[in-house]
């Protein structure tokens, strides 16, 4: 049994189908600037800039999809051009959106300055803070085959979409599905502090959070030392650590470690999501640690080539992806 009572998933091929994943956060324009050198304040900056599709749960979702994952997404845009975009690029990706459209708030949009390794980003979250328990709450419902709740921390971090993080969690664990949570972003966490957001996500199945956040959450340390405190919090944790790779500390058991690939970096934004998305599919199809890590090692190494946050086209699993 998984540590959330409901069983593991059979690998694919192996004694069924995949099991869906169900995504629940938020979805938003990307803005993005790969700058040419750092920038000028009160004056230009050369940038590469393009508009996609972004937001940390959308992300994950279509990374999952790419894979050939069943993935449902639970998120909120406005009734504006924008929002039908999103819902339409990501459903051609093979992602299920449970998607509600709102007409008083705008589709949410992000900013991303991105170069030298690092993005900063300026963030309007719109219409994700409309996201309710009771949208969440049917979306579980309709999602039958569903073997996992996945949820971006931003709607725990953002007050107005709270009550639907946590009913998200609590929903899952009332119909036995394991759940993992990704810790979001550094900034928000401190505003909310670490006491807060660690007494929302306790008894998480699984909690990521990269180095930035890892010191938020746990204080000073090595990765190992980070997300063996947090297994106080959560029974699995990762922590990565960009470039020095991640690790996987499980409550009362061993860590496991794996490093970073080497590849060139074009653009590290949606890297993070994109590596949560490796993790999950090979965790749902019932991988251990090790593997899992190795898969999103592959999965983050395959992001930071690409420029944006989404998968390039096409997939690993060809024509036909399930949704």
């Amino acid at each position: 049994m998984t540590p959330g009572g409901a069983p593991p998933a059979p690998p694919p091929g192996q004694g069924g189908p995949p099991r869906r994943i169900v995504v629940v956060g938020d979805v938003v324009t990307d803005v993005l600037a790969v700058l040419a050198g750092p920038v000028a304040p009160g004056s230009d900056t050369s940038a590469e800039i393009r508009v996609t599709g972004g937001g940390q749960a959308a992300n994950t979702a279509a990374w999952l999809a790419w894979q050939g994952c069943p993935v449902t997404l639970v998120g909120a845009v406005g009734v504006d051009d924008a929002g039908t975009s999103r819902i339409a690029e990501l459903t051609t990706l093979g992602v299920h959106c449970a998607v509600r459209r709102y007409p008083d708030a705008p589709t949410g949009t992000v900013i991303v300055l991105a170069g030298d390794g690092e993005r900063t980003m300026v963030t309007q979250r719109g219409a994700n803070l409309r996201l309710t328990p009771e949208q969440v709450d049917a979306a579980l419902g309709e999602a039958v085959d569903a073997g996992h709740l996945h949820l971006s921390a931003y709607t725990l971090l953002d007050a107005g979409s709270r009550r639907a993080g946590l009913a998200a969690l609590a929903a899952a664990r009332g119909r036995g599905l394991p759940t993992s949570v990704d810790a979001a972003s550094a900034e928000p966490l401190r505003r909310v502090g670490a006491p807060a957001f660690l007494a929302w996500v306790r008894d998480a199945d699984l909690l990521l959070a990269n180095a930035d956040e890892a010191v938020v959450l746990a204080g000073a340390g090595t990765p190992a030392a980070q997300a063996r405190t947090l297994t106080g919090v959560a029974r699995h944790v990762v922590v990565k650590d960009g470039a020095a790779g991640a690790v996987w500390a499980e409550r009362g058991g061993p860590v496991v470690s794996v490093p970073a690939r080497r590849v060139p970096v074009r653009d590290v934004t949606g890297a993070g999501d994109a590596f949560a998305a490796g993790l999950l599919a090979a965790r749902v199809g019932g991988a251990g640690p090790a593997e899992a890590l190795d898969r999103a090692a592959d999965l983050g190494a395959a992001a930071v080539g690409t420029l944006g946050a989404r998968p390039p086209a096409g997939g690993p699993t060809g024509e036909g992806r399930q949704r």
